[in-house]
């Protein structure tokens, strides 16, 4: 690996990770949601983990924001990695739900499942 790459990865403490959360949010065409609403959920997402300290010097939740899951019906939705686990209806509330109990403590939240991997 090269210099850079090997200092991007130190930097944003890739090897320290437990899960990964991709929100769709700001889409160029907005169709599960409005796109106010995307927005919405992706700053509370990224407010609520780095008040928790799930996110920053010692991160245990990455997180990214989506242009387009494909999943156009009850957005936003939310993707978790490596479960596979899929959310719909993601606004805020939704959000401390999937934080609390999903990232936090690897509870799925079933009341807001759209799909899981079943090998998982």
């Amino acid at each position: 690996m090269n210099e850079a790459l090997q200092s991007a990865v130190d930097t944003l403490g890739l090897s320290r990770y437990s899960r990964h959360i991709f929100l769709c949010a700001d889409q160029t065409d907005p169709k599960c949601c409005p796109k106010q609403a995307g927005l919405e959920s992706w700053e509370f997402l990224k407010r609520r983990l780095k008040e928790l300290n799930l996110a920053g010097p010692n991160p245990v939740v990455y997180r990214t924001k989506a242009n387009c899951l494909r999943v156009c019906v009850s957005g936003p939705i939310a993707v978790v990695y490596p479960d596979g686990t899929w959310y719909h209806s993601c606004i805020p509330a939704v959000l401390e739900l999937i934080i609390q109990h999903h990232l936090i403590r690897g509870q799925i939240v079933n009341e807001y499942l759209l799909a899981r991997n079943p090998g998982q």
